[in-house]
């Protein structure tokens, strides 16, 4: 029987045979900003698993300095070890990085890699990844997320109602807390314009990054309220969970956060704190599929319901395994980016992803390296 921390070297076409890392730059296709930070370009990290003939793919969205922990301190990991026992690697991966330090970009590193591995598996084994999990749902609904607080009206209307009006997404997310909350006027109007918008036919969520201080929230709130807005995504920083959770008892919307949770620990002090009514979690953040699994079991403790943090492709198929399942972002920035990069991509159509009906195996994703070279810079 194996111990806790003994490497296993096999042999074979179970083996790993290499771990590769890439980096993509890709410009916005305007100026974003939300709350708290404006942008120009996201990157994309890209994790190569090669096992014989099959080949695993997984990503994050991360500094260019995330594939240096994949190559440095993750590679000899991996390399050697059985495709099929991707928990027992995972475990191995956040010993490897402790010293160089777990939340941030070396749990981003982990959580590309395990992907990839839980990928390569499910091929291997000829099953869509959903499938190889166990699946609880056919479908897995979505929510439009955008609306950057950088849009002026008409960039704001045609981007909701197109998700709304032309993709029949029934529920829909703008950034606000715009300037760390110094334009609140402009929130509350852009929100009204929002609900205006889509009218009533759609769930209207907003997300203000941390960007508000307590007292503020809590007027902000009400106002939200009256568009019936019932998603309030970090009103406050979820680094103050006492106070996030005290927010959660005055206001009328939902709170939620858990999208910079870079480990299992931190999921459990959120929900002991009782500071969301449903929890957030980004599997190319907290540890890949295998730690994602173990958070959406978390809130089902506690009576919760889990929501998957951007990255839609990365999230699908281990979304349609939790039976307590809120939705998923189909977030504006990343579905560019992976229709782009990927060949495989999903529809949300009617407001859901299918995902593993058609039997691809895996995550059904496949690199399309001539769309991806010019945006290559690792």
């Amino acid at each position: 029987m194996r111990r806790r921390g003994e490497s296993v070297t096999v042999t074979g076409k179970q083996a790993v045979d290499r771990l590769d890392s890439a980096v993509y730059t890709v410009p916005t296709d305007g100026p974003e900003a939300d709350g708290t930070f404006a942008w120009d370009s996201t990157t994309l990290v890209l994790a190569t698993v090669r096992c014989g003939d099959v080949t695993g793919l997984g990503y994050t969205y991360a500094p260019a300095a995330t594939a240096r922990v994949v190559d440095d301190l993750l590679t000899d990991v991996v390399t050697g070890a059985s495709i099929l026992d991707v928990p027992y690697l995972n475990e191995a991966m956040q010993r490897a990085v402790r010293n160089a330090g777990l939340p941030g970009i070396a749990a981003q590193a982990v959580s590309a890699v395990d992907i990839a591995l839980w990928d390569a598996k499910a091929r291997m084994l000829g099953l869509p990844l959903v499938q190889l999990i166990g699946a609880t749902r056919e479908d897995v609904p979505v929510y439009g997320s955008g609306g950057f607080t950088t849009y002026d009206d008409p960039r704001q209307d045609r981007q909701l109602r197109g998700w709304v009006e032309e993709e029949g997404i029934p529920r829909v997310k703008i950034k606000i807390g715009e300037s760390w909350g110094q334009r609140e006027s402009r929130d509350r109007r852009r929100v009204a314009r929002a609900r205006a918008g889509i009218g009533d036919v759609a769930d209207l969520y907003v997300d203000a990054n941390g960007g508000y201080s307590a007292k503020q929230a809590v007027r902000v709130a009400a106002a939200l309220a009256d568009e019936g807005v019932t998603w309030f995504e970090e009103p406050v920083s979820s680094d103050h969970l006492d106070t996030l959770a005290a927010l959660r008892g005055r206001i009328t919307p939902e709170v939620t956060a858990g999208e910079y949770g870079y480990a299992l620990p931190y999921f459990a002090h959120m929900l002991a704190a009782g500071a969301v009514d449903c929890l957030q979690a980004d599997v190319t953040r907290c540890g890949g599929v295998t730690v994602w699994l173990r958070v959406a079991a978390l809130a089902q403790a506690h009576g919760l319901d889990i929501s998957g943090h951007c990255a839609p492709h990365a999230h699908a198929h281990v979304a349609a395994a939790v039976p307590n399942l809120r939705h998923l972002e189909w977030f504006h920035d990343h579905v560019r980016i992976e229709r782009l990069l990927f060949d495989g991509v999903l529809d949300p159509a009617g407001g859901a992803l299918t995902v593993g009906r058609g039997g691809e195996p895996g995550l059904g994703l496949a690199l399309n390296a001539e769309r991806a070279r010019p945006f290559r810079v690792h």
